[in-house]
């Protein structure tokens, strides 16, 4: 049995080689972005009004002019025109271009306007007020983005602004989740009283969405010849299997033994760790990649987010950043295994304070809606103090 720590050391060493696609625009938030993005002009391309207002020179204002006749308006979206007048000023409009021969905007708050002349009611004025200047964001020909960002939606805004109505991203490994066991039946069937319903496959697969991967869903029965034939079949057409049930040690367990006669070898199995204890994983010569979960649901969802998610994450070029939370209450656990405790997070004051919320262990799903993460207690103790701070893996913002 190998630590949490060691556990993700060999996972780590064994990441996706992902290829590159061209998604157009309105598919990428999600996905990692394969290629750079540059500034195909100047941001903003011109000096761009920031209020509405007037707009006028400032050496006129230096010299002690505070009423301005108002020559024509300058409207967003129109051509720049020209102040002809020093003395003169141009009613501008926010986003609009600033007119040839101003340089401060001075809003409609500050001003007081009747019989087509402005006066300033203000004192304070500084050149380039109210003016968004050209080039102040980016220059063209920077770098906007880089390879690796996680695409969110301001990115797309961003990259909509420089004309790109597709981008390359990163390819996500072919993911195929199976459940295995006979008594879990379809969402639709009414289950026998020695039946469940199938759950697990359905919150990875959502979670893998949330990632931005696709995924499809299989059910295996606990029969060893016919759950070869069939993960034969699964393993040739995807990269990765996520297996829920059938790795621990009981009569029907098959999954290790099946995984590695098809040319999954075995790299880790039974981490000391609780939930997820009998956890499996393993790789072949060829590159395809096999988590095998604990089925308990709590445990499979804890794997989940502890192993599998980072994993797809680094593989396409993110580290994820690590979160802690301090314990918001004295805890104990006797056994000499990382614990990962169900918790509410909440945000005191600035911090992240996690109240414990056990559960009645990795059965009971139904407590996973009372909380948005787990709480990573190290294997060394058994005695953990409120305000303590602990890696926090999180699932709900």
């Amino acid at each position: 049995m190998i630590t949490v720590g060691q556990a993700s050391a060999i996972i780590f060493d064994h990441l996706y080689k992902p290829g590159t696609t061209r998604l157009r625009l309105e598919g990428v938030s999600g996905r990692v972005l394969a290629e750079k993005v540059v500034a195909d002009r100047d941001f903003p391309p011109f000096h761009r009004v920031a209020m509405d207002g007037i707009a006028i020179s400032y050496d006129a204002w230096v010299k002690g002019q505070r009423t301005f006749p108002v020559q024509e308006i300058q409207a967003a979206g129109e051509s720049r025109k020209q102040l002809l007048d020093t003395s003169h000023c141009i009613e501008v409009m926010t986003g609009a271009i600033l007119p040839a021969g101003c340089d401060v905007v001075i809003r409609y708050e500050e001003l007081e306007i009747g019989d087509n002349r402005a006066t300033i009611r203000t004192g304070d004025i500084e050149r380039w007020q109210s003016v968004h200047q050209q080039a102040a964001d980016a220059r063209k020909g920077e770098v906007l983005l880089e390879p690796g960002f996680l695409i969110c939606p301001s990115e797309v805004a961003l990259m909509a602004s420089v004309g790109k109505s597709e981008v390359t991203v990163f390819s996500t490994p072919k993911v195929a989740i199976i459940s295995t066991g006979n008594e879990l039946v379809a969402i639709d069937d009414n289950p026998s009283p020695f039946q469940v319903r199938r759950s697990n496959s359905f919150a990875i697969q959502s979670a893998l969405e949330d990632a931005g991967c696709q995924a499809n869903c299989f059910h295996l029965l606990d029969e060893k010849t016919l759950m070869e034939e069939r993960l034969k079949d699964i393993l040739a057409e995807h990269d990765v299997l996520i297996l829920s049930g059938g790795v621990s040690k009981g009569k029907f367990d098959f999954v290790p033994e099946v995984l590695e006669k098809l040319g999954i070898r075995k790299l880790f199995h039974q981490v000391s760790q609780r939930p997820g204890k009998p956890f499996w994983f393993g790789a072949s010569d060829g590159g395809k990649i096999a988590f095998a979960l604990p089925g308990n649901p709590v445990s499979t969802f804890m794997c989940f987010y502890r192993y599998v998610k980072p994993w797809l994450l680094r593989s396409l070029g993110i580290t994820p950043d690590e979160r802690f939370a301090v314990l918001g209450t004295d805890f104990s656990f006797p056994g000499a295994l990382t614990y990962f405790l169900q918790v509410e997070v909440k945000n005191v004051r600035g911090k992240l304070v996690a109240m414990p919320q056990p559960g009645g262990g990795s059965g009971d799903f139904a407590n996973l809606k009372k909380v948005n993460g787990f709480l990573e207690l190290p294997l060394e103790k058994k005695d953990f103090k409120a305000g303590e701070s602990f890696p926090l893996i999180s699932f709900r913002d």
